[in-house]
């Protein structure tokens, strides 16, 4: 019998879980499915699309028409996500179709190709709906990526329907499928993450896509539907039935709504609550509270393990200076309190060298937690943005979803390692650590690379410092830098305190 287990055997179930403060609501789901990566999450989605009867509601940070969303020989309807969407109604006089997006990165794609006829023709037809979404504070964005079908089948993680997201699990080298639209230009191998659930956890989930629908002045309004059975998407696995999850949120500061914090609190208690190992996959580490969460837990003699998997850099032509910044400040503050030599932070590669660019967003916490959703470990994640985490607390599932829990972790590291998950299993019961078990299986090719910090000039240390391009919600974004919390101001104060306590 597992430690959790051990804990709670003969009494009620315990959980760090607590609706209101670190997760919105606690819910039943009847199955519930990790996916990792677009290949297999296009596939399940447009089958799930395709079996809609009443209404489709799509949540992104983006959307692209021109993409191929899983299309397969065989498969019903066409290709490109623009002309799906539209043959979907077409086929079905009772579905309606709700498409929200974020406003201002629609205004930076609407020129891509035929982007923006696709939009009117969505836009002219009576049952497809579409909002842009400008209901934020200025510098933040919704991020959330949440597909629900009828209130009953929903797809909830860090996957968008758009460009450069489609990739198999073996992320092969200079793949020629791994192609823009339209430009034909080749890009980067890209690991990505989502869930599929059904049951009461899925009509929450529509209901948090109702809430932002109605929020960003979207109309009609989408009422809730109730009876329709969920059809699973053939093919797909169950990992995990009959089971309760949470659903956590952020969202910034409205004039008529408070802030959320539920994803940034339940971080900090998941990273409090380890007792061995903390395996966490995410696109940025710059968080002031999650590093501040990690240093209390390197300090202890016996503290966990912490594994964290990040991309090389971060993408685009400003969020390196933002992002790769603050976590080269962070890591080697964290470095200076690890005398236990618990925390890494790791780089996948495929067999040609080629980085693997990692924007999945997945917690395994000992075989207890098992997080996915679009939050990053980065401030605008916690406070600015808004985003959506479904978890996965072992203590309030059936027997056996510990081991499901603790399968998929090594599982993704046998991912990145190249190796089988039975290889992965095998070094970690062997050497009882997860880090030595990394380092025994890491090899030339497809592999595990470990970070290495690179210099900062002084701007550079200035921006990561002062929190520049990663603010710590919206009202952070017009304070005066004399009145900004440090990015590492606490973390710096434990350092002189570990060093006096060396001495």
């Amino acid at each position: 019998m597992d430690a959790v287990r051990e804990a709670t055997a003969g009494a009620a179930p315990t959980t760090i879980l607590a609706p209101g403060r670190n997760c919105m609501a606690i819910d039943r789901a009847d199955r519930l499915s990790v996916i990792v990566d677009a290949d297999d999450y296009f596939r399940f989605a447009r089958q799930a699309m395709t079996a809609a009867r009443r209404r489709i509601m799509l949540v992104g940070w983006d959307f692209d028409g021109r993409i191929a969303l899983g299309y397969e020989a065989g498969a019903e309807g066409p290709e490109k996500l623009g002309d799906f969407v539209l043959w979907l109604v077409e086929r079905n006089p009772d579905l309606e179709i709700f498409l929200l997006r974020w406003d201002v990165g629609a205004l930076k794609t609407l020129l891509r190709g035929s982007t923006f006829f696709t939009l009117l023709k969505w836009m002219a037809h009576p049952r497809i709906h579409t909002k842009l979404d400008g209901a934020h504070p200025t510098g933040s964005s919704h991020h959330q990526k949440i597909v629900v079908i009828d209130d009953a089948l929903a797809f909830c993680g860090g996957i968008d329907m758009t460009a450069d997201r489609w990739d198999t699990r073996a992320h092969a080298f200079q793949d020629e499928r791994r192609r823009r639209p339209f430009t034909r230009r080749r890009y980067k191998p890209w690991h990505d993450a989502s869930t599929a659930l059904t049951g009461p956890a899925a009509a929450r989930l529509g209901e948090i896509c109702r809430q932002r629908w109605l929020t960003a002045g979207g109309a009609p309004d989408p009422k809730p539907i109730e009876g329709e059975t969920a059809i699973w998407p053939e093919g797909l696995w169950t990992t995990f039935r009959d089971l309760d999850i949470a659903v956590s949120r952020s969202a910034p500061e409205l004039s008529h709504r408070d802030a959320v914090h539920e994803i940034e609190d339940l971080y900090v208690d998941q990273i409090r609550a380890a007792r061995r190992i903390v395996y966490a996959e995410s696109q940025y580490f710059a968080s002031r509270r999650i590093a501040e969460a990690i240093a209390h837990r390197l300090e202890e003699p016996d503290g966990p393990e912490i594994v964290v998997i990040n991309p090389v850099s971060a993408q685009g032509w400003l969020e390196p200076i933002a992002m790769d910044t603050a976590r080269a400040r962070l890591v080697e503050a964290l470095r200076q309190l690890d005398r236990h030599g618990r925390f890494r932070m790791y780089h996948p590669v495929n067999e040609g060298g080629e980085a693997i660019y990692v924007h999945a967003k997945i917690l395994v916490v000992d075989d207890r937690f098992l997080r996915v959703g679009s939050s990053n470990m980065n401030n605008r994640s916690m406070r600015l943005d808004t985003e959506c985490d479904v978890t996965v607390d072992a203590a309030l599932a059936p027997d056996g979803a510990a081991g499901s829990i603790v399968d998929i972790r090594n599982d993704l590291l046998a991912e990145h390692l190249g190796r089988r998950p039975d290889q992965v299993s095998g070094a970690l019961a062997t050497s009882g650590s997860l880090i030595a078990a990394i380092e025994a299986l890491r090899g030339p090719g497809r592999s595990l690379v470990p970070y290495e910090t690179p210099e900062l000039n002084e701007v550079e240390a200035w921006l990561a410092d002062n929190k520049i391009l990663d603010p710590e919600g919206p009202a952070e974004m017009f304070e005066p830098l004399s009145k900004r919390r440090h990015l590492i101001g606490r973390l710096r104060r434990r350092i002189r305190q570990h060093r006096h306590k060396v001495r």
